[in-house]
């Protein structure tokens, strides 16, 4: 099935650059753009050209949650461009767990289906909404948030823009129990037992 992505990335784009000017989070740069370490190619319009976000426009909806992304990591010309993207791609009944992204914050645009999405603030109070194709929403930078495609016949997709070419993610799952922090710790946290602490921990970790 591909996917109308084309034309809701142009609308995207016009919409957003504005946006990105106001929230983005990294330094200004005092050249037109940054050249990487060590390169020894053209500076050419390659340079500035992207082609991995291709595959999210022509194939299916995978069969897991799916991240493609199009950060600094990913495309060098956007160092010091204060900009990146990523096309989320959400099977029936898929999530994006809750996670935060430090260095930005996020304008997604859903281009396929309906998505519930929230985040909660620093006073633990969440903010959801439900959206339909063609409605956006906006996660306030650092703040933990999802998606999630609570129907469980048909597929989601969502175009998302973040204020910083390395907005970072830290998945909260993965973060709390994927990364060796003791269980009793966690057990003691989560006013728990260790016992259901591995059973969470063996839940994450399984590839």
């Amino acid at each position: 099935m591909a996917l109308n992505y084309v034309s809701n990335f142009l609308a995207l784009l016009l919409i957003l650059f504005p946006f990105i000017t106001l929230v983005a989070s990294d330094p200004d740069i005092v050249s037109d753009f940054i050249t990487p370490p060590n390169f020894f190619g053209s500076i050419n319009g390659s340079f500035f050209t992207y082609t991995g976000l291709r595959s999210t426009i022509s194939e299916p909806i995978p069969q897991t949650f799916k991240v493609t992304k199009a950060t600094l990591a990913e495309f060098p010309a956007l160092d010091g461009q204060s900009i990146s993207f990523a096309v989320l791609e959400f099977p029936p009944g898929g999530i994006n767990p809750p996670h935060t992204h430090p260095r930005a914050s996020e304008l997604l645009l859903v281009t396929l289906g309906t998505l519930e999405v929230a985040f909660i603030d620093t006073k633990n109070v969440p903010f959801t909404q439900i959206l339909r194709t063609g409605d956006m929403f906006v996660f306030p930078k650092g703040l933990v948030h999802f998606q999630y495609n609570r129907n469980h016949q048909q597929p989601a997709a969502a175009v998302s823009a973040f204020g910083s070419a390395n907005a970072g993610t830290v998945s909260v799952p993965t973060s709390v129990f994927g990364t060796g922090i003791d269980d009793v710790i966690l057990a003691k946290a989560f006013k728990t037992d260790v016992a259901t602490v591995m059973k969470i921990k063996a839940g994450i970790t399984k590839p």
